[in-house]
């Protein structure tokens, strides 16, 4: 699974897999318990893919960070998300030394710690650009 089809939805906790289109939204599936929900154009949802935290200098992708918290973990879970805000930003500090604490909040922070202890707990655990590539290579090609 690559992050073009995980999913965060606004109002709804954890992180989904697309699964199939419908006239009105989709359907998707919860990577924590596997249950399926129909969502709607309403609701708000972001594509991990599209995610990126500000640094002073440039955007990094959200497939960047949880890259350099995989090899720092050695492809294991990170820390709580749960963990005090002072222990969440000093070790989010050593991944991502240059982000922009003025646009980067805690709440962010917190995120994006959940979101990929989400994502390793489902399986996932190769966030390099290459293998989006790849994949990407693979389907073009097939066509």
């Amino acid at each position: 699974m690559n992050l073009e089809k995980v999913l965060a939805i606004s109002g709804k906790p954890g992180l989904y897999e697309l699964k199939a289109q419908t006239r009105g939204g989709f359907v998707a599936e919860s990577l924590a318990d596997g249950k399926k929900i129909s969502v709607n154009v309403r609701h708000n949802v972001s594509m991990l893919s599209e995610i990126a935290m500000y640094t002073y200098t440039e955007e990094v992708p959200l497939r960047e960070v949880f890259q350099k918290i995989a090899e720092k973990e050695d492809g294991k879970e990170a820390i709580s998300h749960k963990e005090s805000k002072a222990k969440l930003e000093g070790y989010f500090k050593e991944i991502l030394p240059e982000y922009d604490e003025d646009r980067v909040y805690a709440s962010d922070i917190k995120k994006v710690f959940q979101w990929y202890n989400i994502l390793v707990n489902a399986g996932v655990t190769d966030f390099s650009e290459q293998e989006a590539e790849e994949k990407e290579e693979t389907a073009s090609e097939e066509e």
